[in-house]
């Protein structure tokens, strides 16, 4: 398909304030795109919102919250007069093993990344049913491939990932395309904040090569961006990332036996892992639910 001019579109980023979703919206700004920021970091996205090139506006919003993402595509709507694009990219992550996880933590993770999408994508599908517009899900490797010590995350993904496809065959006669994005280990706060831990950094690097690599955040945004010009069904944020969908069934029994190996060798490091949400946003997440509760 060829690529559709971003020139005067309106395009929705969740998880607007850094990592993939800032750099996206300054991207899609830069072509012409007006932008929606959505996001829990309110001062972090007014920043955001003020370095972009074109029109752009806020919404502090929690993207598990249906009530507060149907009041934000309505206002979102009213803001701009219509919405061509968006981006469920909010996502937390945690990691460690699953028999000491956090509870709380390891259900965010499911709400935030895998709810969380589909309250997006309710709250938006009838303003894109009117446009005719496109639905980018940002997934993971982590969809593709199992890994242990990444239970949750994995699940989240997977999950997300087969509820987008699903939805493609549901809205594509009523003109909106749905598209899933897959990364590798990115640049991110995220991928920052997992590497803190001395066990999961050195599990990453025990990777096979090219998924034990840490790739640059810019060319993988464009790759995203050039996928929305093609309001692409499969996005992938690095090059090999293709290649692994002709594979994937084979991966379970592989990990299923190379990860015991690697779990018996840091088996006596395992205990006392930090069990929260990683990175900043996470932090982000854990403090606007401490506020709420409050």
């Amino acid at each position: 398909m060829t690529g559709v001019s971003l020139e005067g579109q309106v395009a929705v980023v969740t998880g607007a304030a850094r990592g993939v979703g800032e750099l996206l919206a300054r991207k899609l700004s830069a072509r012409g795109a007006k932008v929606a920021l959505v996001g829990l970091e309110p001062d972090a996205l007014k920043q955001v919102a003020e370095r972009l090139h074109g029109d752009s506006a806020h919404w502090y919003a929690d993207v598990t919250d249906h009530e507060a993402m149907a009041r934000v595509a309505e206002e979102v709507k009213e803001r701009f007069g219509k919405v061509d694009i968006v981006v469920a990219n909010a996502g937390v992550a945690t990691g460690g093993p699953f028999v000491d996880s956090d509870p709380v933590a390891w259900r965010r993770v499911i709400e935030v990344n895998l709810i969380g999408s589909a309250v997006t994508a309710r709250a938006f599908l009838p303003v894109l049913m009117e446009s005719r517009g496109y639905l980018l899900q940002i997934a993971s490797l982590a969809a593709i491939t199992p890994a242990p010590m990444m239970t949750a995350y994995c699940a989240s993904k997977s999950g997300v990932e087969a509820y987008a496809h699903s939805l493609r065959g549901e809205v594509g006669y009523r003109g909106v395309r749905v598209g899933v994005a897959y990364l590798s280990w990115t640049d991110t706060d995220m991928v920052r904040g997992a590497d803190q831990d001395d066990v999961m950094r050195e599990l990453r690097q025990r990777l096979p090569w090219p998924s034990n690599k840490t790739y640059p955040l810019g060319p993988a945004v464009d790759r995203i961006v050039a996928g929305i010009e093609r309001r692409s069904s499969h996005v992938y944020g690095q090059w090999w990332l293709r290649g692994m969908q002709g594979v994937r069934g084979y991966l379970p029994a592989v990990i299923g036996t190379v990860g015991q190996r690697e779990m018996r060798r840091f088996a006596t490091r395992l205990e006392g892992m930090r069990t929260g949400l990683v990175g900043a946003g996470g932090a982000a997440d854990e403090e606007a639910r401490a506020t709420h509760r409050d």
